[in-house]
């Protein structure tokens, strides 16, 4: 019997994440399509132009981690790099969006829609929707993701057997094909890769239903701005306050130690 608490939560609660768990097959498909079949060129843009990047977030050793998405902050990937004006190396902010919807419209069309009958029904209470992937022997560092009126669904589509798990406070969870792990992301965590193979999944980061929806909207604008200036490719949803701070660590040893202390 699986248990939950403040940080891992029962998917069961939002029974908006029902609709994204039944079509994800389809969800897997529309990736491995894309994986398997776009060119060089597309692969690129998206990397490009769809991915959230983040410069604070840190990993030991060389392996990588990758993503790109379709929704960021309640707004399609074109309509939001036109609202912040986004300026790539190769192209401005108009032509940058164009390639964004072609892409989006030519890749994701099922998810495109899946999404937009979720947020239509639930009050536009999803904000960021991307794939995730680990490769081969990631391990990021301690780190949280400081989104105090967000939780995030991670929603597996593919996973390899083996070690390859998020660790958080004195848990390490496991990720399962066609099933959501939900957490609080803002408790410190770093999530590993130790198989050959790649993780991927995809991240569904949603409003926590039990606050008040004003005050969330004004967070996110706040926090979005913020991230923004210090980084435009973050999209929103990587800034500065994801880095883990010195109590964090504290914090995440001592709840270890206790651990280590029970076991002995």
């Amino acid at each position: 019997m699986e248990s939950f608490n403040e940080y891992h939560i029962d998917p069961k609660e939002f029974t908006f994440l029902k609709s994204f768990q039944d079509n994800w097959q389809a969800i897997r498909d529309e990736f491995i399509h894309f994986i398997k079949q776009a060119s060089n060129e597309d692969l690129k843009l998206v990397y490009d132009i769809l991915g959230p990047k983040s410069k604070t977030i840190k990993t030991k050793g060389d392996a990588k981690y990758s993503a790109f998405g379709i929704l960021f902050q309640g707004m399609f990937i074109e309509k939001y790099i036109q609202v912040h004006q986004i300026k790539y190396p190769d192209y401005g902010a108009e032509e940058a969006s164009q390639k964004a919807l072609v892409l989006r419209e030519k890749y994701f069309p099922s998810l495109a829609k899946l999404i937009e009958k979720v947020n239509f029904n639930d009050d536009e209470i999803i904000r960021n929707v991307y794939f995730g992937t680990f490769h081969p022997g990631l391990d990021i560092k301690l780190h949280v993701n400081y989104n105090p009126h967000t939780n995030r669904g991670y929603l597996g589509l593919i996973v390899p057997e083996g070690d390859v798990a998020m660790k958080i406070c004195h848990e390490q969870l496991y990720w399962h094909e066609g099933k959501f792990l939900v957490l609080d992301h803002s408790y410190p965590h770093c999530p590993h890769n130790y198989t050959n193979y790649d993780r991927t999944v995809l991240v569904v980061d949603f409003f926590k239903p039990d606050k008040p929806r004003e005050e969330v909207i004004q967070f996110e604008n706040e926090q979005v701005t913020q991230r923004m200036q210090e980084n435009p490719y973050s999209l929103g949803v990587f800034g500065k306050s994801d880095r883990a701070k010195v109590e964090d660590f504290i914090k995440y040893g001592f709840t270890h130690q206790l651990e280590w202390d029970k076991a002995l």
